[in-house]
């Protein structure tokens, strides 16, 4: 079987590669050009970005954070607040839950200590680093407002990440320009204008202090002064240094010019400004960091790095153009592929596993959901971009002692993944986050992608501990059932969809075939290091619960009532196990059965996000091109994405969203094991014209 599979995917790239050979390769940057981001009006809600991963910027219409406070945010940047007066986190007590006849630990909120519960709920959390705007004032001296602004045209230039914002004031023009440091936590700005001279534009920075929302468009609060500590520990004609403190939790900014202007304290804690002198030009960078900082590169330089960090990820990995499709959906399409992977580079490359809103907001209090891991990385490795992705997968090396104490403490081997954590493993007491399991075989999956990027012993013995933990988890979660003569998954579960009964739900479609395919996945594993195959891995495989079938179609879990009429919304998961999953334990005929009724009765407005690209590939590998494409490009408001590329989906943004759109793009585009043709999931009649290059086929 493994030999199989290694062949086939060796199979499927040599053919898309001789498919390529003999046509001239994509022109990447008249493909990325012609998606440039163009806008002439201020958005209260959806700021324009520059970022590298780590750390990200946003901007109104003039360049920087003037009228709105969007966010700076860092993948390092995490606060908590204080206990509750004599508590501790360890005070926290899980609560014990029957299960299979065993009572058995789940974090829970605790009813007899709800304030620690809330506590651990909303710490640690994601904070603003600081806002930097512009302080404009109109010739009679008073503060400029956006009405007085005419003429205001941004654009983003995403081959080279650098911002160039226009605006007029008082008749005169302003040009700013903002990029970010492909590797420093640090933006780079240049403001030109006759309006520096006459003392009617300074730059500012203020700091807020963390606040207790989530899900919050501008994070943290600037009315607490009292609460955190600013202060200025260097100052020279063009250096300054502040230091920051916000409870146990600090950092340092640090601000160079290279244009004549002086740093002064306004009257305030924690605001600052930087006031030109006698110049029509303002330079300067600002960087935020956790150590000390004595110099910094210059603006030019940020904006020269910029330009080159920027061209290398447009060359790297994969690309696609539409441009000669005849369907005029071709370049909305587009659009959204392009600027979905500028949005992940910024937002999403970095050392942890991205929350649903990136470095925007405070989605979730800024935390990452493991689930949801698939869908915001998948797409690195299917479009050959592994590096962007590889540091945030160490994630599982480090969390693996806290995961295999998690299982301990429940009285399961192996180890078991959390649901939502923030930078280290301590998982916030929810029904949910305690009960959900498709997370589970996520690492097994993600080691699989990385021995086909690069199948080597090396490849193996990195992945091996965390894919055997894993799978011993699997393998002792399943329940044998003797009247069923089967294992069975749950209760109590939380499913994909998260809203039927986690007390009564069991053997949930998508997490029975994803199951099956983590633990033959891990035969192979041990195969390949020449090991014996865990004999428990292959009898639950063996004997695991078929996925449940009621008048010939799948539905969501086993015994389910009224499925069609009662549940047909949030995440039609289980159209998931062909096409988002190769398809273990599934009948194909009964697939497109349920695919088709899925179609015609699921409630469309009530899904969102990453449902629509995981129909799309379930579409797809079901040889249904034209509707693929129709999902991907479906007019739900909870599937739509704005001139910014940031989409709908939960909270906004929604990542999620962006990646899946990368993901499902990639199956169609580079195919799947046992495509047999080029672009496999675009039609072949003309109306779809595609030229695709660099992509992995998906399992």
């Amino acid at each position: 079987m493994k030999g199989w599979i290694i062949l086939s995917v060796f199979l499927c790239i040599s053919f898309f590669s001789k498919a390529e050979e003999g046509r001239e390769r994509i022109d990447r940057k008249a493909l990325v050009d012609r998606h440039r981001i163009i806008t002439n009006q201020l958005s209260t809600k959806s700021p324009a970005q520059v970022g590298n991963g780590e750390f990200a910027f946003g901007v109104d219409i003039t360049g920087l954070q003037t009228f709105v406070p969007f966010n700076t945010m860092a993948q390092w940047s995490w606060h908590s607040f204080p206990l509750p007066q004599g508590q501790k986190a360890e005070d926290f007590k899980p609560t014990p839950w029957l299960t299979h006849g065993r009572p058995v630990l789940y974090d829970l909120p605790d009813t007899n200590n709800p304030e620690l519960s809330d506590w651990l709920a909303a710490n640690p959390h994601r904070f603003n680093l600081g806002r930097i705007g512009l302080t404009l004032l109109k010739s009679d001296g008073t503060i400029a407002t956006p009405d007085d602004l005419t003429g205001a045209r941004q654009e983003v230039d995403l081959w080279k990440g650098i911002i160039t914002s226009r605006f007029i004031l008082d008749g005169d023009s302003v040009i700013v320009k903002t990029a970010c440091h492909p590797v420093l936590d640090a933006i780079g700005v240049a403001i030109e204008s006759p309006l520096l001279r006459k003392g009617q534009i300074a730059l500012f920075l203020d700091f807020p202090y963390p606040d207790k929302g989530q899900m919050t468009d501008y994070v943290g609060t600037y009315a607490l002064p009292e609460a955190h500590q600013s202060k200025v520990t260097k100052s020279t004609n063009s250096f300054a240094s502040i230091d920051r403190r916000m409870d146990d939790t600090q950092y340092k900014t640090a601000l160079s010019w290279a244009t004549p202007a002086r740093f002064v304290s306004i009257d305030s804690l924690h605001h600052y400004e930087l006031i030109p002198e006698n110049t029509d030009r303002l330079a300067f960078t600002c960087l935020f960091s956790q150590s000390p900082v004595n110099s910094l590169p210059d603006a030019e330089e940020v904006f020269l790095e910029s330009a080159k960090g920027w061209e290398a990820f447009w060359q790297s990995g994969a690309a696609i153009d539409l441009s000669e499709s005849t369907d005029p959906r071709w370049n909305e399409l587009e659009r959204r592929i392009v600027l979905s992977q500028y949005l992940m580079r910024v937002n999403e490359a970095g050392s942890l596993p991205p929350q649903e809103s990136g470095l925007v907001n405070n989605g979730w209090y800024g935390r990452f959901h493991f689930e949801m891991i698939w869908w915001h990385g998948v797409h690195y490795a299917l479009w050959n971009r592994w590096p962007l992705w590889e540091k945030s997968l160490a994630v599982y090396k480090e969390f693996l002692p806290t995961a295999f104490k998690r299982a301990e403490r429940q009285g399961y081997k192996g180890a078991r993944w959390p649901k939502c954590t923030a930078d280290f493993d301590r998982e916030w007491p929810h029904i949910i986050h305690a009960t959900l399991i498709w997370q589970q075989p996520h690492p097994i999956y993600f080691a699989e992608l990385d021995y086909r990027l690069h199948p080597t012993k090396e490849t193996l013995e990195k992945w091996k501990d965390i894919v055997f933990a894993t799978a011993d988890f699997m393998a002792n979660y399943a329940f044998y059932d003797s009247t069923k003569n089967a294992y069975v998954l749950g209760p109590p579960v939380y499913i994909v969809s998260e809203n039927t009964d986690p007390g009564k739900t069991t053997n949930p479609a998508f997490e029975l075939s994803y199951w099956r395919f983590g633990l033959r996945t891990a035969e192979e594993w041990a195969s390949r290091l020449s090991l014996p195959v865990d004999r428990k891995w292959k009898e639950v495989r063996e004997k695991l619960a078929p996925l449940p079938v009621e008048y010939s179609v799948y539905v969501t879990y086993e015994g389910i009532e009224n499925m069609w009429t009662n549940y047909t919304f949030e995440h039609p998961a289980l159209t998931g196990v062909y096409g988002m999953l190769p398809g273990d334990g599934v009948d194909k005929e009964t697939f497109i059965r349920t695919l088709n009724k899925v179609a015609n009765c699921w409630n469309f407005n009530w899904t969102w996000g990453w449902d629509f690209p995981m129909l799309a590939m379930a579409a797809a590998r079901s040889g249904m091109p034209y509707q693929a494409l129709n999902y991907l490009l479906h007019p739900s408001l909870g599937f739509q994405f704005d001139e910014h590329g940031l989409a709908t989906g939960g909270p906004f943004p929604y990542f999620p969203s962006n990646g899946a759109l990368l993901t499902a793009i990639a199956m169609m585009a580079g195919g799947w094991d046992g495509a047999t043709s080029p672009t496999p999931g675009f039609p072949k009649d003309g109306s779809w014209v595609v030229r695709a290059e660099g992509f992995i086929p998906m399992p």
